[in-house]
């Protein structure tokens, strides 16, 4: 009884991302500077949740105690919300796109769901294959930095193409290279981002951009192992 209640909490901790999701909702139809502001808040709560509801679920034997109730379709379910759906409306509601050019969030969001489906989402050595749908953190730099319409329609378009091309890119709360390193500087990226919200647009210049150094660091690292997994599997084929 008490590895089935054990393992119910696993569930009922990932399921916590629904509720943010709620609130995210109901963030941006009231919208507003300080909605949107709850809004990434509730999307930052949402990603801890996420990325720490693994290690739970594992360490309650979810899979053994409750072999009846698939966990990932929940966190699945939760994800494609929280990391595509609302973000997208995010951008679409505070206008960070022009309205004669919001018609192209249709393509990240069909990208999104293609990645989601793909049933090699994820590799076996522990990376995401194609762009894993970071569109909460897209959204929030996109609103923070208020960058020209043409290049933030350029980084959407791109981010969603590349949902398509079977890059690596690391998935570090899983183990596998270059974890420790990782994890440290996302926590480190993390309480960087929950100053900026708490400071908001008083936030000091150089945070912010210096916060970027994280997205920089892991879309790099990423698409260098990318290119060395490539150069090794041609190498091997021309043997």
């Amino acid at each position: 009884m008490l590895n089935k209640l054990l393992a119910w909490s696993a569930h009922l901790y990932t399921a916590l991302g629904l509720v943010c999701a709620a609130g995210i909702v109901l963030a941006i139809i009231r919208g507003g500077d300080e909605a949107f502001r709850l809004a990434f808040l509730l999307m930052i709560i949402a990603t801890v949740i996420d990325t720490t509801d693994g290690w739970y679920a594992r360490r309650v034997r979810v899979k053994e105690v409750l072999p009846g109730f698939d966990g990932r379709r929940l966190d699945d379910l939760i994800d494609f919300q929280t990391y595509t759906c609302l973000p997208l409306l995010l951008i679409w509601r505070a206008e960070l796109l022009p309205a004669a050019q919001q018609w192209w969030l249709l393509l990240p969001l069909l990208a999104s769901a293609y990645g989601f489906c793909q049933v090699a989402a994820k590799t076996v050595d522990n990376y995401f294959l194609g762009f894993p749908s970071y569109w909460n953190v897209v959204a929030l730099y996109l609103y923070l930095l208020r960058w020209p319409n043409e290049w933030a329609l350029a980084l959407i378009v791109t981010l969603a193409l590349l949902t398509f091309v079977p890059s690596r890119y690391l998935y570090t709360t899983r183990g596998g290279r270059f974890s420790l390193l990782t994890n440290l500087f996302g926590i480190g990226w993390a309480v960087a981002l929950l100053v900026l919200l708490w400071q908001w647009h008083a936030a000091s210049r150089v945070l912010l951009l210096g916060s970027l150094s994280f997205p920089i660091y892991y879309f790099g690292l990423s698409w260098w192992i990318s290119i060395q997994y490539w150069y090794r599997m041609r190498t091997q084929a021309g043997r």
